[in-house]
């Protein structure tokens, strides 16, 4: 009885060493156990246990190396349609896009590509875009001219009137054509030119007014030279009285607008021409041709190649940064200042400009007052300053305005050395914020900040200009003049003769649109193109780290549904055992067996082999068994030898498929001589001694230590038997 103890214990609890995973190890597992054990119940339960740790066993049996590399191809690899694709080329383009589109939208941001090519553009070079529009501009550019009719001339002559009487007429416009004509290229970034502006009369925009319009106007030949000989000694003073009853020329002449403007023939300005033309070298007078003489004049300008700021702005006029006919700096600096085509451009919010005309006889400055859309375009508007006139009265600097140290009133310039000695001062039209003493001997001036305020809206990247009105009066300043002849009643009078706006409504359509697309879309386009970058850059980084962690790295498959799960290692090594299992499965391996059900009933239903498998359904046969010996031991040995010998009959018959089906046919050649030499003989020893008792139990010996049977012991077994009927040596199995 104890033996059977033993035996029982043995079947029901028994731990067996693992096994190699080989096809060949498990033959040789097979052949060596059959030649142990004619045949045994717990040699047949450890063949299936054993299968079923081989697969349990081959996880943890994976190679470091062949963890790497399933690591390294899991980044690369997507599972689709339950085929596992790699993608390291599509992945490796994102991330390489990625980078590229971040890599341009820094570059955009600190490089600023469209500021390089814009400054490669409007550098001044020979058959740039930007140096034909400079060097003939397409603007319609004009100069409106108004003019002060004397009313009361005859009274005034006569004394019966104390103040002249003015009367604006006007405007009498002329097209300006500008342009510069360049003579060479020059090594220190400048280039030599000279400036020409021809006018032609434009009828259409004088609202009425004909240069033929007769009008009561100063004489300015007669005043001039009285004012310059009034200085001289008496025999000079002497001789121009006699000149002037010779040819009884008046200060104040009827003549038409034209003639005043253009040039009229005077007999005194042809004497002049004849004994002094060193002074005067032209035989008519008219202060807009005047203003627009050009003869001899040139200039240097820069063309940006060093500073492209100042490209267009003044270098040199007449071969100097100064003017001659001013002391100091600050009043004969001309250099960086603008004729008007261009201005300094990447100018700041508060930065004043400098302009400069052959009229106003010095670089004035300008100042922004407003900020907003002009024509479509981002500008400044400039005006000048409040004490820009000013003679040291306000600002001690502009002393220098005062010629030989005579300061006329504020609001005046003495501009006599640019204008041929002739006594010409400058001033805002109407006396705009002039001194009071101006409006002391005339009358009907009504100054206006409206009407004769400068205004010019100046684009700030480029220094175009947008809107341009710049306007100037230009006067008599007369001094005392008593002893000349016919001019008493205009001694130290300051005399307006005409005022004069250089306009410019709007850029042509053509240029305007043209520098629309170079000053606000573009820019625009640079920004977007900038913000795309770092977008699209970001989306593809971030679509590549996802893909790598979440759908490639830490995805796991259960069934037909993709699960993410941060478990890396395990979920790789349970998806890498299913795929190893499902090829082996294919390939007929020998661990296919391990999921076949016990018997055919079990097979008949995939569900109860997935719910009841193979171990389990023998596990629970093996505990059936034991139960079927344990309750009928304590009847009779005989009884018992029947029952189990049927037991053990459907056991080999069971074992015998089960061998058939687990040992595959390449294998069962190499294992066939065992099988059919010890587990033939084995089957046949327990037919022929299945008289002997309980030989059947015999099991392979492992190292543990068993009872060999033998008749002497029969009366020691029955003993056993009859103790495991007594409640309280009831058995008790693990």
């Amino acid at each position: 009885m104890k033996d059977l103890v033993q035996i029982w214990s043995r079947v029901t609890g028994r731990q067996y060493t693992n096994v190699n995973s080989g096809e060949r190890e498990l033959g040789d597992l097979s052949h060596n156990r059959l030649k142990k054990a004619d045949y045994d119940t717990s040699a047949f339960e450890a063949n299936f246990s054993e299968c079923e740790e081989l697969n349990s066993k081959f996880t943890d049996d994976i190679d470091f190396n062949e963890r790497k590399d399933a690591i390294i191809n899991r980044l690369f690899e997507k599972r689709k349609k339950g085929q596992v694709a790699r993608q390291p080329k599509c992945l490796f383009i994102f991330l390489m896009l990625g980078f590229f589109a971040l890599g341009a939208g820094f570059f955009t941001l600190f490089l600023h590509p469209y500021d390089f090519l814009f400054k490669q553009k409007i550098v001044l070079q020979d058959g740039g875009e930007i140096f034909e529009l400079w060097r003939k501009p397409e603007i319609e550019l004009y100069t409106r001219i108004y003019l002060f009719n004397i009313t009361n001339a005859e009274a005034y002559m006569a004394g019966n009137d104390s103040k002249i009487k003015l009367e604006e007429v006007g405007p009498y416009v002329y097209r300006e054509a500008l342009e510069h004509n360049v003579t060479s290229f020059n090594e220190n970034g400048t280039l030599s030119a000279i400036p020409m502006h021809p006018l032609t009369w434009v009828e259409e925009l004088s609202e009425g007014h004909k240069e033929d319009d007769m009008l009561f106007l100063p004489n300015i030949a007669l005043l001039s030279i009285a004012n310059v000989v009034s200085q001289q000694s008496f025999m000079a003073r002497f001789g121009l009285n006699n000149l002037i009853g010779l040819t009884n020329s008046q200060p104040l002449a009827r003549m038409t607008a034209r003639e005043f403007m253009m040039g009229y023939k005077s007999e005194l300005m042809t004497l002049g021409n004849t004994f002094m033309p060193g002074w005067i070298y032209f035989d008519k007078l008219g202060l807009i041709d005047r203003m627009y003489d050009f003869n001899g004049d040139f200039e240097t300008i820069f063309t940006g190649e060093n500073d492209v700021q100042l490209a267009g702005l003044i270098d040199t006029y007449k071969g100097s940064t100064d003017l001659p006919q001013w002391e100091g700096k600050h009043c004969s600096n001309v250099q960086y200042a603008s004729d008007g085509t261009k201005f300094k451009g990447g100018v700041e919010r508060n930065e004043t400009i400098l302009f400069f005309r052959k009229s106003l006889c010095r670089a004035a400055p300008l100042i922004p007052v407003k900020e907003g859309m002009k024509n479509g375009l981002k500008g400044y508007m400039y005006t000048f300053p409040e004490h820009m006139l000013d003679n040291g009265k306000v600002y001690e600097e502009n002393k220098c305005f005062c010629r030989h140290g005579k300061c006329l009133p504020e609001g005046l310039i003495d501009v006599t050395d640019c204008y041929y000695g002739f006594p010409i001062a400058l001033s805002y039209p109407h006396f705009y914020k002039g001194d009071d003493i101006l409006f002391s001997k005339v009358e009907g001036l009504r100054p206006n900040q409206e009407e004769h305020e400068t205004r010019m809206w100046i684009q700030p990247d480029s220094g175009l200009p947008l809107d341009v009105s710049a306007k100037i009066q230009i006067n008599m300043a007369l001094g005392d003049i008593a002893a000349i002849k016919n001019t008493a009643r205009f001694a130290d009078m300051y005399l307006p003769m005409l005022w004069f706006d250089i306009r410019m409504y709007q850029l042509p359509s053509g240029m305007e649109q043209r520098f629309k697309m170079y000053l606000n879309i573009l820019p625009l386009v640079e920004r977007a193109a900038m913000y795309i970058s770092f977008m699209v850059g970001t989306i593809l980084i971030l679509v590549t780290i996802y893909i790598l962690t979440f759908k490639i790295m830490f995805k796991s498959c259960n069934g037909q549904k993709t699960q993410c799960n941060m478990n890396f290692r395990s979920n790789m090594w349970i998806e890498k055992e299913k795929n190893t299992q499902n090829k082996r499965s294919n390939k007929d391996s020998i661990y296919a067996p391990c999921e076949v059900p016990l018997n055919e009933s079990e097979s008949d239903s995939s569900d109860e082999k997935l719910k009841k498998p193979f171990i389990k359904s023998h596990s629970d046969r093996i505990k059936q068994l034991s139960h079927l010996l344990t309750g009928k031991f304590s009847d009779s040995v005989g009884n018992m030898k029947g029952k189990v010998k049927d037991e053990i009959t459907q056991t080999k018959n069971n074992m015998s498929d089960r061998k058939n089906s687990l040992i595959p046919p390449h294998i069962e050649e190499e294992t066939n001589d065992a099988y059919k030499s010890d587990s033939g003989n084995s089957y046949q020893s327990v037919t022929q001694d299945s008289e002997d008792e309980c030989k059947y139990l015999e099991v392979v010996d492992d190292g543990s230590e068993f009872e060999t049977y033998h008749p002497k012991n029969e009366n020691r077994r029955s003993k056993q038997l009859q103790k495991l009927d007594e409640p309280k040596n009831e058995l008790y199995i693990d």
